[in-house]
């Protein structure tokens, strides 16, 4: 099997001022995203991981590579994403994004070893989804906990899926919270 994807869609943003501060660096965030059809037929499926092993790596491959490419910039942070049309159901875009085949191809890219944190939901064509965003090698490092927002006004349609990989150089922009190291330091002094 192998995925039928209408399209790819590739958005950066580079952020140099916020809240009326110059950064001291530029502050990236990108996400590529492919629109594919959705592999399960319609109607209930029970085995969603057969399908998810036999396409997770290459979608995992479409994407992962291609958004730390795009971020021109060691990835510090990164997500996915699964925005199921409404003909489908959340757990046709839960199991091809958890799935480690799809998953090991990001993190490789990325050069990262924490899980990859994730949003799926079904909606509407044009709906929105918020990504969050976590360390690449401590999810617990609260400076880089951020949300993105992906919107793409075409898709999904209702037998399609978009799956998306976001990639950040940084943590937020003007980040003041302590990293988790820091509180356990504080605490135990």
């Amino acid at each position: 099997m192998s995925i039928t994807v209408r399209k790819i869609v590739r958005h950066r943003e580079e952020t140099v001022r916020e809240m009326g501060q110059d950064l001291t660096s530029t502050h990236v965030v990108a996400w590529v995203a492919a629109v594919i059809e959705n592999p399960y037929p319609e109607g209930y499926v029970q085995d969603l991981v057969t399908t998810a092993d036999e396409i997770g790596q290459e979608i995992g491959a479409l994407l992962g590579p291609s958004v730390v490419e795009l971020l021109g910039e060691p990835v510090e942070a990164f997500g996915k994403a699964a925005l199921v049309g409404l003909d489908g159901e959340v757990e046709h875009g839960s199991a091809l994004i958890h799935n480690l085949r799809f998953g090991n191809e990001f993190r490789d890219a990325a050069g990262g070893t924490e899980l990859l944190p994730a949003a799926e939901k079904v909606g509407a064509t044009g709906s929105a989804i918020d990504v969050p965003i976590k360390h690449k090698l401590d999810a617990k490092t609260r400076s880089h906990h951020q949300t993105i927002t992906i919107v793409i006004p075409d898709a999904p349609r209702p037998r399609e899926i978009v799956v998306a990989c976001v990639a950040s150089n940084a943590g937020r922009p003007l980040a003041r919270l302590a990293t988790f190291g820091a509180e356990v330091a504080e605490v135990s002094a």
